[in-house]
């Protein structure tokens, strides 16, 4: 497999991960969120969803050294090698980039308001984002 497929298949798996962060939170809200209902666990929910984005934080430091081995590999024997571990770090890093939405489509069921849930399925979009392949692994 050449370095252009590589790279092509990274990127189809970053936006399929994207909808899977998403489309949760979007089922969710067309379901079960026109309901008027006050809980008392939206603040709560909201706090966690917030705090999930520090998830992020050791496993992006991973796969900032997972992206600098894989540089470090390229026109190498290992490099493949360096591009499945990529891979692996790089899922588990968008796992948790994705928790913030996944709090938020459960908030759904406690009545959390759309601009909490707007800011939350934001959060995971924007962490997603820090996980594209960078155009110098080309």
């Amino acid at each position: 497999m050449t370095r252009a497929q590589v790279r092509r298949r990274l990127a189809l798996e970053w936006w399929r991960f994207l909808g899977v962060t998403l489309a949760p939170l979007f089922v969710l809200n067309l379901a079960f969120g026109s309901g008027t209902q006050v809980g008392i666990l939206t603040m709560p929910l909201f706090i966690a969803g917030l705090a999930s984005m520090f998830v992020s934080l050791p496993l992006f430091s991973v796969y900032k050294r997972a992206l600098i081995a894989t540089e470090q590999a390229l026109n190498n024997p290992e490099e493949h090698d360096a591009w499945l571990a990529l891979a692996r770090v790089r899922r588990q890093a968008m796992l948790g980039a994705a928790l913030p939405a996944w709090v938020a489509a459960v908030a759904v069921f406690a009545g959390l308001e759309a601009i909490p849930l707007i800011l939350l399925a934001l959060a995971s979009v924007v962490l997603l984002y820090l996980y594209r392949i960078p155009a110098q692994l080309s």
